[in-house]
């Protein structure tokens, strides 16, 4: 585990590096016109996962995530309006690329916290870049009551951490595509046959096909035998995002319970096609302290 920590730390270390010198030629009279490519995605969410978006700095996001009970619970759930889910979250701008992140989830009531790292932006002009990359390293702690108190219980057993590689690439105004492989260390598994280290590879992207409105998708797959003790699958989520000014609501159907990115990640266990099916929200509300921006 801390070698991974370590490796992730040495990869934003050199990145850092990497950025200084080139902010070093500009100190020395080297011209450069660089385009830097914006607005890959519409706001900090595809739908359940990270974008690669940050809030500029000293900008901070307000993040209400919602997912209704299974539509195929019929009328007596109201199609699943009875039963919720629900997330509230803030990300804070350190800088134009580095972001901080907190939030609480009802499901398995879990607090979780991340740091995100934007190392490359997309441009084009003196200075080609493809891609857009981030780096998330994060945490989540599970604050349910102990199944069994009389035991001797740990407070480590409790943390689940989170480090994920995000690459975006903006093709035209209206296509955004983006591939997500990450991993997920549990400190404590349901059985041993369980991995302690969970490996996914997750894509999706947007289609714009008005000024404030796309459709978006995303899907993540588990790479099999790492989960012995229940029937997992793959999360699914198809959205669909309005941007209104300040706000940006994000509608969408998924087959994923949690809305904790370690917890959709592992522990989806419904399937679209039993009709498993969920329907939810994200509201993101931006807040501005760094006064009037030029």
């Amino acid at each position: 585990m801390k070698r991974l920590v370590l490796l992730f730390l040495g990869l934003v270390f050199s990145v850092s590096i990497t950025f200084a010198q080139d902010d070093l030629m500009d100190i020395f009279g080297e011209e450069e016109t660089i385009d830097y490519t914006s607005a890959t995605f519409k706001t900090t969410r595809l739908t359940l996962g990270y974008s690669v978006e940050n809030p500029v700095k000293n900008d901070m996001i307000f993040l209400i995530s919602h997912h209704f009970g299974n539509i195929n619970g019929g009328a007596y759930e109201f199609f699943g309006l009875d039963q919720a889910t629900i997330r509230l979250g803030l990300e804070y701008g350190i800088t134009d690329r580095l972001t901080v992140g907190y939030g609480r989830s009802s499901f398995n009531k879990t607090y979780d916290g991340y740091l995100k790292y934007k190392a490359f932006r997309q441009s084009s002009g003196a200075k080609i870049m493809p891609v857009t990359m981030s780096l998330i390293a994060g945490t989540s702690i599970n604050t349910l009551k102990w199944e069994n108190p009389d035991q001797e219980n740990y407070f480590s057993s409790r943390m689940t951490y989170l480090f994920q590689v995000l690459v975006a690439k903006k093709f035209n105004k209206n296509l955004s595509l983006q591939v997500m492989p990450s991993m997920v260390h549990k400190n404590l598994v349901a059985s041993s046959q369980d991995k302690n280290d969970i490996f996914t590879i997750g894509a999706g992207g947007r289609y714009k096909f008005t000024k404030r409105t796309s459709i978006n998708l995303e899907y993540h797959y588990v790479i099999p035998n790492q989960i012995d003790s229940y029937e997992y699958t793959n999360s699914l989520t198809v959205g669909f995002d309005i941007e209104t000014g300040g706000h940006v609501f994000q509608l969408f159907f998924t087959n994923s319970v949690p809305i904790n990115t370690t917890d959709f990640l592992t522990q989806t266990t419904d399937k679209w096609e039993n009709g498993d099916i969920y329907f939810g929200f994200n509201i993101s509300r931006i807040f501005s302290f760094g006064g009037k921006k030029h």
